[in-house]
């Protein structure tokens, strides 16, 4: 009978047009990578944060949890319900107007549910730069970006979204809201409430605002393709990059040979440079704020230098922005060609940066012997060290039982791998439900008690994405 209670209560504070119980509610229920189907009680698309925080607050009374969403574009299955029908989904897509652009102090405000790509643009406009850049710009959301401490292929020079981030609105478990937008870049009055929210995948308070770090627009933005004979070979020119470029390196992507074939074989009408003759191939971006000139000029000379030593067999700088897009368009396929190739087991690491040829090589050796004709799809974020060490199953088998049979296998091979070598399970994707039971194997028994510690005092009730980083 509650349940009828609170979907009262629910309209009343929203309104019945947002508050969805019938009908298709796939967009809200499945999540992106078509690993999960919930069923919610309702999805509640709030307008307003007094609106967020009224909903949370009937929420708490009633003892119903709570799943916050965003754009829904996760990967670690970590913002749909489960499949109970007593959860209640928490849109904030409504919520997504910008609230203010200090062009002075180099700031944007702006609520959870803006569209990340909004985002940049909006900055553009003003001659500046919002450098938070990922594959889902187009549809992921700013809240939920900083409630996944989004990543993306910029992080080598502008670091993660925890980075761009200067202040939160938050409403916590019990419906209060905690004000703390303010633009500054420098506040040492205890501990930063901020940095706790963020990364803490709805599981500690429902972000519905933030104010983000802007930067001035480059002049010019140029990229370049090289092929590299080995993973020790691309470190290296990293190194390279990193000293002759300095904070204008401001991409460094990695794709091996089998990822790039994959994207050749399902996207026949993209031209992917050099990948048939080499093991791996880099694209460098170079963001130079003097000219495009000064910044061809500095990457026709990294170049040189690299292909004198060796660390590059060949290579070709993007002559115009049409051509750029083609090379960025090619990195960014890689996973759209991977599920057209099949089902595949997803991972998304990082190790220091030096020890990433060894990883490499000894992963790899370790999957060919346990696990006979496995296919190493390799690429991502080199420049900071995160990998997507993704692994699809052999030519000639059948994908999905592949998965059953062996995601178990691959990802503690892969895994205790990665805790050899000193690395996280997780670089920028999060921890979701998919790996809250890995959690546990990679983190100390002293950091899970604080982590359990910290949701305990914010969330005592456990109504805020229960499960969901923490097991329960």
């Amino acid at each position: 009978m509650h349940h009828t209670a609170l979907l009262e209560q629910l309209v009343s504070i929203c309104g019945s047009a947002n508050v969805l119980t019938e009908g298709d509610l796939s967009a809200w229920e499945a999540d992106w990578r078509k690993r999960a189907r919930g069923k919610a009680l309702a999805v509640v698309r709030p307008g307003t944060t007094e609106e967020v925080a009224q909903v949370v607050k009937a929420c708490a009374q009633a003892g119903t949890s709570l799943v916050p969403q965003g754009g829904n574009t996760g990967l670690v299955v970590g913002s749909v319900p489960d499949d109970s029908g007593t959860q209640v989904v928490l849109s904030l897509q409504r919520m997504n107007r910008v609230r203010a652009l200090d062009a002075a102090n180099l700031t944007l405000t702006a609520e959870a549910g803006c569209i990340l790509q909004t985002l940049q643009e909006t900055a553009r406009q003003q001659g500046l730069l919002f450098p938070l850049s990922l594959a889902a710009e187009g549809s992921c959301t700013i809240g939920g970006n900083l409630a996944t401490n989004a990543g993306g292929t910029q992080v080598l020079r502008y670091g993660n979204a925890r980075e761009l981030c200067l202040g939160l609105e938050v409403v916590t478990a019990q419906g209060e809201v905690w004000e703390g937008l303010s633009g500054l870049r420098k506040d040492n009055t205890g501990y930063d409430l901020r940095d706790l929210f963020i990364g803490s995948e709805g599981t500690l308070g429902v972000i519905t605002a933030a104010t983000l770090k802007l930067h001035p627009l480059p002049a010019a933005r140029l990229t370049a393709w090289a092929a590299v004979p080995g993973m020790d070979e691309a470190v290296a020119l990293l190194g390279l990059a990193q000293r002759e470029l300095s904070a204008s390196l401001t991409g460094f992507e990695v794709m091996g040979q089998f990822a790039l074939s994959l994207v050749a074989k399902h996207f026949p009408q993209q031209r992917v440079p050099f990948h048939e003759a080499t093991p791996y191939c880099v694209l460098l971006e170079n963001s130079d704020h003097e000219s495009a000139e000064h910044a061809r000029a500095m990457f026709e000379q990294l170049l040189e230098k690299a292909l004198d030593s060796g660390l590059v067999t060949d290579a070709v700088v993007a002559e115009n922005i049409a051509q750029a897009q083609q090379l960025w368009h090619v990195r960014e396929s890689i996973p759209l060609a991977q599920a057209e190739e099949g089902l595949n087991i997803k991972h998304d690491i990082s190790v220091p940066i030096s020890a990433i040829p060894q990883f490499v090589r000894e992963t790899d050796a370790l999957l060919a012997r346990e696990i006979p004709g496995v296919r190493l799809v390799n690429f991502g974020h080199l420049g900071d060290g995160n990998l997507h060490y993704n692994v699809q199953a052999p030519a000639d088998s059948d994908a999905q039982q592949f998965l059953r049979n062996q995601e178990g296998q691959v990802n503690d091979l892969v895994y205790g791998a990665v805790r050899r070598f000193g690395g996280s399970i997780s670089a920028e994707h999060g921890v979701g439900s998919l790996k809250a039971g890995e959690l546990v194997h990679h983190k100390s028994p002293v950091a899970l008690t604080m982590m359990h510690a910290i949701k305990q005092a914010l969330d005592p009730q456990n109504i805020l994405n229960p499960g969901r980083v923490l097991q329960r």
